[in-house]
């Protein structure tokens, strides 16, 4: 029984919190990045085939499905990543106890996670995916090796397969990790049965069975895939990988909490490095600790491939809970506990403040929030969001004006017209049948020129251009139209007409012009 009520108030605070600070302001480009992709999926229009997509649609595909039960909506937007910090959670509430964790302690470590994992950005975003679901997988792994259940067998692919669809990493690393676990774990305890194998396979048949699905229904060219979500993406990670900056700030200093809290958890792992042959409980607590310790590095050393702002802090209370579990099994000191618990409250706040109250993720951490404007005044669907952005921080109001005059000359243009812009949701507001041949555009979802898909990116773009018989482009934003791509694309074609309506919206007409 009381379990179920912490069950209830876990899952309900996990939806609260993120449902509120989500509304909180936006951060235009991570904010709304899918928005506008859902809703080309549900007017026929996919990634790949007919927009240029360099992260995982599998965010973008469940999106879909929430506008089609709920509406297309801002809190039916935000509702898909509340959803996934609840699902998160309870998961995590369940491992916990299965750890050893007694049912109050699984408790307030999972209402950390609920308020550190998804609620930093709030809107469904693709790391949080990716990192999120393969923290699952290692959940699953972990809990098929201690409880000897089938079903986390089966459930470990699939969350690598919706890590992987949600970004290219960590999911590869995750994958090399798991292999070198289950050889481990035949090594230590010789006791690797078959049926555990063909139950890791149907779990892979599952996960293989949906992506060829969802690929053969939609007619999605698998040469597309293969340029824009391996190829090119690998290019652009191996430019990473070769000024990657690691030094003493960035490995440390930032991730110094979890290193803490981990402590406990690497001194339990070394002790049971010492155990008998024949103690298999304790094998396989090793194993299960050395999974979850290889996982962390993927994640610092992915969280510090990306330099984006730090979203990891929520390892913070999953660190401390196996901390705690191990502590309490194999170092019996209660003062150790203590300390455990003192570094994962004050670090819980620190973070809570820092990135959900202050919006630190969506670059609002200097922002005046009394300034935000209701975004009901845009559009009724964006009721609910308390508007304010990095962009107009002091005048929310004249964003939002400039941006109810872009409405207002898109929804008089009946001409095909695709729209540039990080406000990602104007084809959704208008009912825009074409989708902008990139999911977003920045200086990564489009090739540099001195890279080698530079053309395959430009061939893609004018063939969505021609197909659909585009007669505008129009830019809503500052400097997008600036970008080198299109610099190129109008210094090509001398016919282009361009028309400044006000401060962020420009629209070219490519009506005369045989394109080049």
């Amino acid at each position: 029984m009381k379990n179920i009520i912490y069950l209830i108030i876990l899952a309900a605070l996990s939806i609260f919190i993120n449902q509120y600070f989500a509304s909180r302001g936006v951060f235009p480009i991570d904010s709304f990045l899918i928005f506008d992709s859902a809703y080309n999926i549900i007017s026929g229009n996919h990634p790949f085939k007919d927009y240029w997509l360099i992260t995982g649609p599998f965010v973008d595909y469940i999106q879909s499905l929430f506008f089609l039960i709920f509406g297309i909506s801002w809190t039916s937007y935000i509702l898909h990543a509340s959803f996934i910090n609840m699902a998160f959670t309870l998961f995590s509430f369940y491992f916990f106890l299965n750890i050893g964790l007694k049912n109050f302690y699984a408790f307030i470590y999972s209402l950390g996670i609920a308020i550190l994992a998804y609620p930093s950005i709030g809107t469904p975003f693709i790391d949080h995916h990716s990192v999120i679901f393969c923290i699952m997988a290692c959940f699953s792994v972990s809990l098929a090796i201690l409880s000897k259940k089938k079903l986390f067998w089966i459930l470990s692919p699939i969350f690598i397969t919706f890590s992987f669809f949600s970004k290219q990493i960590p999911s590869p690393y995750f994958m090399v990790l798991f292999a070198v676990i289950i050889f481990l774990y035949y090594y230590n305890t010789k006791n690797v049965k078959k049926n555990i194998l063909l139950n890791l396979f149907f779990g892979g048949f599952i996960s293989l069975f949906l992506v060829v699905g969802v690929f053969l229904i939609n007619e999605i060219p698998v040469k597309n895939f293969l340029v824009q979500y391996i190829l090119y993406p690998f290019s652009l990670g191996e430019e990473r990988i070769d000024k990657l900056n690691i030094d003493f700030k960035n490995l440390i200093i930032q991730f110094k909490y979890i290193y803490i809290v981990l402590i406990p958890l690497v001194i339990s792992t070394f002790f049971l490095t010492k155990i008998k042959k024949k103690d298999l409980v304790k094998k396989d607590n090793f194993i299960v600790s050395l999974l979850f310790l290889g996982l962390v590095a993927i994640l610092i050393y992915c969280q510090l491939l990306t330099k984006n702002q730090v979203l990891i802090f929520f390892l913070i209370p999953i660190s401390a809970a196996f901390s705690h579990a191990y502590a309490i099994k194999y170092l019996n000191n209660k003062y150790l506990i203590y300390f455990i618990l003192a570094i994962f409250i004050y670090s819980t706040v620190k973070y809570h403040v820092r990135f959900n109250q202050h919006r630190k993720f969506i670059e609002l951490a200097n922002v005046d929030f009394s300034l935000a404007e209701d975004a009901a005044l845009l559009d009724n669907r964006l009721r609910g969001l308390k508007w304010i952005t990095p962009h107009y921080p002091d005048k929310p109001m004249d964003e939002i004006n400039f941006l109810i005059h872009a409405k207002n000359v898109l929804s008089q243009e009946r001409k095909e017209k695709i729209i540039i812009t990080d406000y990602q949701f104007f084809s959704s507001l208008l009912e825009n049948k074409f989708a902008s041949p990139n999911k977003w555009y920045d200086n990564l979802s489009i090739p540099d020129k001195k890279n080698k898909y530079y053309y395959a990116h430009k061939d893609f773009f004018l063939d969505k251009i021609k197909k659909n018989k585009i007669k505008y482009l129009f830019f809503i934003g500052k400097d997008k139209n600036k970008i080198y791509f299109f610099k190129e694309f109008f210094d090509e074609n001398k016919c282009i007409v361009s028309n400044q309506f006000n401060e962020l919206l420009l629209s070219f007409d490519i009506s005369k012009c045989k394109l080049m």
